[in-house]
């Protein structure tokens, strides 16, 4: 171990923090990684706007950057080429290791990126191969929620486990699934679509067009109708007005959060049943609100659990809108530790990049 860290002190990727107080012995060293000595990008893809992060290798924030995209435009693809490209243009001088998107749908492999998205419409989009292509760069594509569950796993309070379960609640409703410190992603990679759940007979239509799916019930667009229909905000309203409506204190704006709270409560406990995970970590834009629907979902998810599960931890994050791009970019930071070889010859190739990069600083000519 002290030999490889003195390699990977020398080739510039681990650095000397302060030393520990001793113990006895010889005070002990503090390292971290170079934010600078290698750089990744991370691309958020929704059906109408891209985000962008460029991070340090220890997946620390550099810039971000947001831009307008149509997801269903006959050109899409190179659409997103442009975009992506004029963001690359703006980095820094630290090495671009490869590039990592995010998306709401299911793809089939993180190297290879074939999309399908009832959410942007999408039905077999060559998405990776072809900004691999145009860019000549190493693209790893999977599905958005998942790169955030491999964040959580670097980063995260995910790091302090091996099994647990990522909740996304917003625009939609996902769940990344780890076990034994790998994303599950299934036969197809569409492993956690528990939005999809049928919870109702004869429910509102979902996205997916089936009914009465958990999003149609609890996704952004379903909580901003059950509002408009029960006059709690205007028929122009969206989900702002609904939250501020509730911070304000307005009992029947609280009240339609809760009762989302409660439905996924019932559901994600059948989920933990299923999976027995460590913690539960809830994430996305809707727990901007959710200290509103704590109310409903606390009493629903802990009556509902089985007596050996109802200590299950759940964590709730806050939520930062680049928060999803940078999941993308940790698919690219993820690389060294893919035992798995789940990013297939696009990891290789990340890997092989960070080692080339560090080289000259080593002392050995490129």
């Amino acid at each position: 171990m002290t030999q490889l860290t003195k390699d990977l002190l020398s080739e510039g990727l681990l650095q000397e923090l302060e030393h520990s107080p001793s113990q006895g012995g010889r005070p002990a060293r503090m390292l971290g990684l170079v934010s600078s000595a290698g750089r990744a990008m991370g691309v958020k893809l929704v059906s109408d706007h891209v985000a962008f992060v460029d991070v340090g290798i220890d997946g620390s924030v550099i810039r971000s950057a947001s831009e307008p995209f149509d997801a269903s435009s006959s050109t899409l693809l190179a659409d997103l080429t442009v975009l992506v490209r004029r963001f690359i243009a703006g980095g820094g001088s630290a090495p671009l290791l490869g590039i990592g998107v995010g998306v709401p749908g299911s793809v089939d492999r993180q190297g290879k990126g074939l999309v399908d998205s009832t959410q942007m419409g999408w039905h077999q989009v060559p998405l990776g191969s072809t900004l691999q292509r145009e860019l000549n760069l190493p693209v790893l594509v999977e599905n958005n929620v998942n790169a955030l569950a491999i964040a959580e796993r670097l980063y995260g309070v995910g790091s302090l486990h091996e099994n647990f379960l990522v909740v996304t609640i917003g625009t939609g409703i996902g769940a990344g699934i780890v076990v034994d410190g790998v994303a599950l992603r299934g036969s197809g990679g569409g492993a956690g679509e528990v939005g999809h759940i049928p919870v109702a007979q004869d429910g509102p239509l979902c996205s997916c067009g089936n009914h009465g799916c958990l999003e149609s019930f609890i996704g952004e667009a379903a909580l901003v109708r059950t509002a408009q229909e029960r006059g709690v905000i205007g028929d122009m309203a969206g989900i702002g007005a609904l939250r501020s409506a509730a911070d304000s204190g307005n009992a029947d704006a609280s009240r339609i959060f809760s009762e989302a709270g409660h439905l996924l409560g019932r559901t994600l406990a059948g989920v933990v049943h299923t999976l027995d995970p460590e913690v539960v970590i809830i994430l996305g834009e809707g727990t901007l609100a959710w200290s509103h629907w704590s109310f409903g979902f606390e009493p629903a998810f802990r009556s509902s659990l089985i007596p050996t599960r109802r200590g299950v931890a759940v964590a709730v994050e806050s939520w930062q809108d680049e928060s999803w791009a940078q999941g993308a970019a940790a698919l690219v930071l993820a690389t060294p530790y893919d035992a798995d070889d789940m990013a297939g010859d696009q990891g290789r190739m990340v890997r092989e990049r960070l080692v080339e990069q560090a080289t000259p600083q080593s002392g050995v000519a490129l």
